[in-house]
């Protein structure tokens, strides 16, 4: 096998993470993340993290995953990965006598996800935008023409047409690269604009901190400053009542002030039915655009601009199999490309059908993968805090239990749409009403204690396989 390049080791093994983990939790844990050393007599991996908070979480919920992608890729045995708290810059600074370009490939990776790092932390980019996402790599196919359109008459004329405007769809479709395609042309056409690009997650993460800090005048000032809000995931905002009440008054101020929002979600916004009815109301103001999955033809189209991109070859038959057996989403076309391309990169071998379609094998439909019901929300709750099925639908009242049995029922109410009721005849015939005070607050705990947050996220990773 040829020598070993970490820099293309963790691009391939990121593409595989990227596969698995929801793009919150990518973009947040493997932010600025790259491999040190690697040591195949001692069987071990030494990874760089960019702080304590980071190697903590890494160690103890995602080791295993990363152990395994790094096995994929590497077709050798990895026994153990240590993490290492070491910022990119330090790096590229002591490694740079050997080699300029040595994170060029991580550093490309980890760009297809950064996301901003919020008012209350220091950002090397002031407007939250990824440099990649552009309306000129973007691929226009029939699933996506409106939204589109509509996004480049936005960018054209922000606070004028379509304000708000509203993107939905299904997760890895291209919503973000819309988004941030629109901050991108607005700057372009007004340089001097004030364009605020971020994640609901973020506004949430900001709002906490002014909350703990005293600051809410200045949280607000630094919103209601944009001339141009740009704001992914809004579906996020659901039973963060706090959180949802000041983005209601923040929208209010700008839209007054004919500033340009716009906002993605997974789902329209009558189908958001958690959030408050004036919420709903002024997401519907403007013009409200879907895009669907993309069809085979878009698919390919995507696939040979992505190699472009690479500067690497595939000839069509290769593309056209990979097109036609990855459907769901353009980031599990991206993602599948990304592993295709890191391996044969470093197997030095020529794209062949028979060799993509043995890479592909472990990223196809999984036929047998189980459904999501009450009983595999149960099922993954009892198993990630180590608990029994009864543990959960039993009268013990120790945290250590009842937590989880609340985070149980709010994960029912959510992603199962399940009546208070129903909700209470799965957890041990309870009172509907017991079941309304869990959902309320591991609401309130998800939005205060970034424990929490971060399980439940976890947890719901689980439940989507």
């Amino acid at each position: 096998m040829p020598m070993l390049d970490p820099q293309k080791i963790w691009q391939g093994a990121l593409g595989e993470l990227e596969l698995i983990l929801s793009k919150a939790n990518f973009t947040t844990w493997f932010k600025n993340t790259f491999i040190i050393e690697i040591n195949l007599e001692k069987e071990e991996i030494i990874i760089a993290v960019p702080n304590a908070f980071t190697k903590s979480w890494m160690e103890q919920k995602y080791n295993k995953h990363i152990l395994e992608a790094l096995n994929n890729v590497c077709k050798s045995k990895i026994a153990n990965i240590f993490y290492k708290i070491q910022s990119v810059k330090k790096f590229q600074q002591a490694a740079a006598a050997d080699s300029a370009a040595s994170l060029a490939g991580v550093n490309a990776k980890i760009a297809l996800n950064t996301e901003n790092n919020g008012y209350f932390q220091e950002t090397s980019n002031p407007f939250g935008l990824n440099p990649r996402y552009i309306f000129k790599n973007f691929v226009v196919g029939l699933n996506n023409q409106l939204s589109y359109s509509a996004s480049v008459a936005v960018a054209n004329e922000p606070g004028v047409r379509y304000n708000p405007l509203f993107l939905y769809g299904e997760v890895g479709l291209g919503k973000t690269h819309l988004l941030h395609a629109i901050g991108h042309a607005a700057l372009e056409r007004f340089p001097k604009a004030n364009v605020l690009c971020i994640s609901f997650e973020q506004f949430t993460n900001d709002f906490v901190a002014a909350a703990r800090k005293g600051a809410f005048d200045d949280f607000r000032k630094f919103y209601r400053s944009a001339d141009l809000l740009l704001v992914d995931d809004v579906q996020f905002m659901i039973d963060k009542e706090k959180t949802q009440e000041e983005f209601f008054h923040t929208f209010e101020f700008l839209h007054k002030g004919n500033r340009q929002l716009v906002i993605t979600s997974d789902r329209p916004p009558k189908a958001l039915v958690e959030l408050q009815d004036r919420m709903i109301s002024r997401f519907e103001w403007g013009m409200i655009a879907d895009i669907k999955k993309p069809d085979l033809e878009t698919r390919t189209a995507i696939l040979e601009s992505k190699c472009r991109e690479r500067n690497f070859t595939l000839n069509h038959d290769i593309i056209n199999y990979i097109a036609e057996n990855i459907k769901n989403s353009i980031r599990e076309l991206e993602g599948a490309l990304n592993k295709i391309i890191a391996w044969y990169d470093l197997s030095q071998l020529a794209p062949t059908i028979a060799s993509t379609k043995e890479i592909l094998t472990s990223l196809m439909v999984d036929p047998g993968k189980k459904p999501l019901n009450h009983e595999r929300i149960l099922e993954i709750v009892a198993e990630f805090y180590n608990l029994a099925l009864d543990d959960l639908t039993g009268s013990c009242r120790r945290r250590q239990i009842v937590v989880p049995r609340q985070i149980v029922m709010y994960l029912m109410r959510m992603e199962l749409q399940y009546s208070y009721p129903t909700i209470g005849q799965y957890l041990g015939d309870r009172d509907h009403t017991t079941v309304m005070y869990a959902c309320q607050k591991i609401s309130e705990m998800i939005e205060e204690e970034e424990r929490i947050r971060q399980e439940v996220e976890n947890i719901r990773q689980r439940l989507r396989g």
